[in-house]
């Protein structure tokens, strides 16, 4: 069974940036999960609550509103549950991700943005839609779903702790659905109330503007593409009692770092966690590491997945790197 592969993920502790930051740094790798991201935890929860509450049967169809890994991720369990799986992305979904959901038998519908449940032409209000006049359909609306949180407050959370011998003193981690960074912080700050958990987010996204003033003004400008964080509004899935402060960093950026790490270490990451990665290069100053503590950068996915967004400026050097891992 699948749910016996999900997470347990390694925590790699990564010479080059513990130099180049002057302190410890680890690398939370979800790539490792089945569907090699850290969505499987939350749609394996997700999809666990529909099922014990008789939500969903047997040849129904799951239905989600996706940048395309939460999509990834129950299009593969839904195979297991004998049910179909019809993903609604927005037009910015990687041609890897797409390539994926076909491959594991998801339907896909491709909407104009994922700008919430209020938005006619969003991915959202589009899968809610679709759930409500279909039979036998269950929208598992990661964005309001508080199984989302609890995923990662009982699973990614406590094997940080875990891996960490308690000593983790910072988790830095892209802002998406918020459930992953809330989880996460929950959990930590129960064990150490001085724990730091810092998000990051693409530039004139609204999270930043919400943890510091409890509000959202809707500016009209569209926040800078960064596959798989960034919102327009503030999803149900968000804590702010969990987060202590969210960086913005722009798209071009995100990019650089990944060229960059790859050119350091022949690793391919992903698009959210090069902006995590640019981030605490932009911000190091303020992030105010020391010498002794224990900072995870935590990695959903793998750059395999990007290949043509990040990586296809250099394409026969990125071959190459994909090849070894």
């Amino acid at each position: 069974m699948i749910e016996k592969k999900i997470g347990n993920t390694p925590l790699r502790r990564c010479e080059h940036l513990s130099n180049k930051f002057s302190t410890n740094i680890y690398m939370k790798d979800e790539s490792c999960n089945p569907g090699k991201s850290s969505k499987d935890r939350a749609a394996y929860f997700m999809l666990e609550e529909a099922i014990k509450g008789n939500k969903i049967q047997p040849g129904g169809t799951i239905v989600e509103a996706s940048s395309g890994n939460t999509g990834i991720s129950i299009a593969l369990m839904a195979k297991e549950l004998g049910c179909r799986a019809k993903i609604f992305v927005s037009k910015s979904c990687s041609e890897e991700k797409r390539a994926l959901l076909e491959a594991y038998g998801a339907s896909i519908e491709i909407c104009d943005n994922s700008f919430g449940l209020h938005v006619f032409n969003s991915t959202q209000y589009q899968a809610q839609a679709y759930a409500a006049n279909h039979e036998n359909a269950y929208f598992t609306n990661q964005y309001y779903n508080s199984a989302n949180i609890k995923a990662h407050y009982k699973t990614t959370g406590p094997e940080i702790w875990e891996q960490t011998n308690h000593q983790v003193t910072h988790v830095i981690a892209g802002v998406g659905t918020g459930g992953t960074i809330s989880g996460i912080g929950r959990y930590l700050k129960e064990q150490e109330k001085n724990i730091k958990i810092l998000g990051v987010e693409p530039t004139n996204s609204v999270y930043q503007t919400f943890l510091e003033h409890g509000k959202v003004e809707n500016t009209g400008v569209v926040h800078d593409a960064i596959e798989g964080i960034g919102r327009t509004f503030i999803p149900g899935t968000f804590d702010v009692q969990a987060v202590d402060a969210i960086y913005q960093i722009d798209a071009e950026s995100s990019k650089r770092a990944a060229q960059d790490y790859r050119a350091d270490t022949d690793q391919l990451i992903g698009f959210s966690s090069a902006a995590v990665l640019a981030a605490v290069e932009q911000n190091l100053s303020h992030m105010n590491f020391k010498h002794d503590d224990h900072v995870v950068l935590y990695f959903p996915d793998h750059g395999d997945r990007y290949l043509q967004k990040l990586y296809n400026n250099n394409q026969q050097e990125t071959t190459k790197a994909f090849d070894i891992l």
